[in-house]
């Protein structure tokens, strides 16, 4: 069982080091040395953002998210890829920037979850 978890989150690790590339490439700015290893660094931040520091979000704002009904949820998601993208080292990204990494984030989990459900033990 630890076995398929680790294997479950190296490919949420590699898959969202992926869509970590199409974003800063597309909409962010690097200062340093354009790396294979900065995209890993930024793929291993936001998953870790990601199944740490949302899910806290998420029930703190869960009376926004009623009041809003589920749009809230898009300035978390733009919260997170901005946290994420703030803790990579020489990498920046403006507000509109986020926004647009949040939505191809947002379908590179969804694919992900699609492929990988948390759920399962074999």
């Amino acid at each position: 069982m630890i076995k398929r978890q680790l294997l479950g989150f190296l490919a949420r690790w590699v898959l969202s080091s992926f869509g970590m590339w199409i974003c800063i490439t597309l909409f962010g700015k690097i200062y340093g040395e354009n790396s294979f290893w900065l995209f890993i660094l930024a793929g291993l931040i936001f998953s870790v953002v990601n199944s740490l520091v949302r899910p806290l979000m998420t029930l703190m704002a869960l009376p926004l998210i009623v009041f809003t009904m589920g749009l809230f949820t898009l300035i978390i998601n733009i919260a997170v890829v901005g946290l994420a993208i703030w803790l990579t080292p020489d990498v920046s990204m403006d507000f509109m920037g986020a926004l647009l990494s949040s939505l191809v984030m947002s379908l590179v989990n969804g694919v992900v979850n699609f492929w990988i459900s948390p759920y399962t033990s074999k």
